[in-house]
């Protein structure tokens, strides 16, 4: 039986992932998510960052659908967040990109917040 590919990403769709990941704290989270899904505690940990910078990220991660975060209830009654990576394949040849621009409804980056630099945006 031959191969299904997932349906080609819109422009947004494929603007909104490549924001994503185009950020090495961001690539990072995936990394170390690959490995083994974590609470945010233990994922800042392991990575080196304060929660509140991981929540941002992680959000924007689970914004572009490659991560997922599920909240846990232990049987200590404690709620804990758990983060896994969402299974994705996006492939990137000049055809997908001109199809995705074609269906782009944005004129601006969709992610950017409005009057903040893309250096600002960046960090």
């Amino acid at each position: 039986m031959p191969e299904v590919r997932p349906p080609a990403p819109t422009g947004d769709e494929l603007l909104k992932v490549l924001s994503a990941l185009g950020n090495p704290h961001r690539m990072r989270i995936v990394a170390a998510l690959l490995e083994s899904r974590n609470y945010v505690s233990a994922l800042a940990r392991l990575i080196g960052m304060g929660r509140p910078l991981l929540h941002m990220h992680l959000q924007r991660l689970e914004a572009a659908g490659l991560v997922v975060g599920t909240l846990e209830v232990g049987e200590d009654g404690k709620s804990m967040k758990y983060y896994d990576v969402t299974p994705f394949l996006y492939e990137l040849t000049p055809h997908v990109v001109a199809q995705a621009a074609a269906t782009l409804t944005e004129t601006t980056d969709p992610g950017r917040t409005a009057g903040r630099t893309a250096k600002e945006e960046a960090k």
